[in-house]
């Protein structure tokens, strides 16, 4: 038997997996927000949407979409929602007979929050996952039905993990809806499913610009690990050679003895050093402003430290 679902979703994330969910499951209709009228490309939802020839209903709010679901009715008996960018009321919750689920790309309670994915990252932690769970009027305290987990590559990017999340979360949900649906999965506590070492919560959140700037007063370590987890936005920034650029490619080493952080310096093989409170970040490819992606050899070529 095809499951049946309404789905939830108005951001990229949730483009992706709605292609991927509606492989082998029958969506009945797609939530979304509306597209604002100084868009000019649809957004990407909207788009897989049409493309799949899918309804779609319209709400901006909390507001509006309590509105809309008192006026529709639908069969599925559960709902998924991912990258929404809307509380849910319970209201809202309770017009599905087993709910609403959510993916959440992390292994609650770890990382709850906006951000959970370039998070992980920046923790430095060697795996992350996903998460099936219950909505309920809580951040990211729903039961769970299933966690999935994912070995963190040292290398790894915040767009990278994204795809290979969608991917999980897609593979997972095709496992588990079938048996949820049908009534042969418990949920469970995140305290009673959560591994040992990871019981207590821990929570991200929505990144801002000021995260953009390379602070040399942070480990070199650190620093490396924002620049892969802030690679899309909000990028990773300094001033070189009086000049602003953004860091795309770095890596983590010791620092000479007669260097002090907060120095800049060309190394020996024509790659940049930032000297750093624990070791010095050595800058591989950079971004100057209005100029491409440039190796740190090339910016040296025309910039002297």
């Amino acid at each position: 038997m095809v499951s049946r679902v309404v789905f939830y979703g108005s951001g990229p994330v949730a483009a992706a997996s709605l292609e991927q969910l509606s492989e082998w499951c029958q969506v009945e209709a797609v939530i979304t927000k509306p597209q604002p009228p100084h868009h000019k490309q649809l957004f990407p939802v909207i788009k897989a949407a049409e493309r799949l020839g899918l309804p779609m209903h319209f709400a901006s709010n909390r507001h509006e979409l309590d509105e809309l679901m008192d006026s529709l009715s639908f069969e599925s008996q559960a709902a998924v929602l991912i990258d929404y960018g809307i509380i849910v009321s319970q209201a809202v919750i309770d017009k599905f007979p087993l709910g609403i689920i959510n993916s959440h790309f992390s292994l609650l309670p770890e990382w709850r929050g906006a951000d959970p994915i370039s998070f992980s990252i920046l923790s430095g932690q060697s795996e992350t996952g996903i998460s099936l769970m219950l909505l309920v009027q809580a951040m990211d305290e729903g039961p769970l039905l299933a966690q999935a987990t994912y070995d963190l590559p040292k290398d790894i990017t915040t767009p990278q993990l994204t795809t290979d999340l969608i991917d999980l979360s897609n593979r997972t949900l095709e496992q588990i809806l079938p048996i949820y649906l049908a009534g042969q999965i418990q949920p469970m506590p995140q305290e009673r499913v959560a591994r040992p070492d990871h019981t207590a919560a821990s929570y991200s959140r929505k990144l801002s610009k000021a995260d953009s700037i390379l602070d040399s007063s942070k480990p070199a370590a650190q620093l490396e690990r924002e620049i892969r987890a802030f690679i899309e936005w909000p990028r990773s920034r300094t001033v070189i050679a009086g000049k602003d650029v953004v860091v795309t490619a770095a890596r983590a080493e010791a620092s000479p003895a007669e260097h002090h952080p907060g120095d800049i310096y060309a190394t020996a093989n024509k790659e940049i050093a930032l000297v750093c409170n624990d070791g010095q970040l050595v800058i591989e490819k950079l971004k100057p402003a209005g100029k491409p992606e440039m190796t740190a050899a090339a910016f040296l070529a025309g910039n002297q430290l």
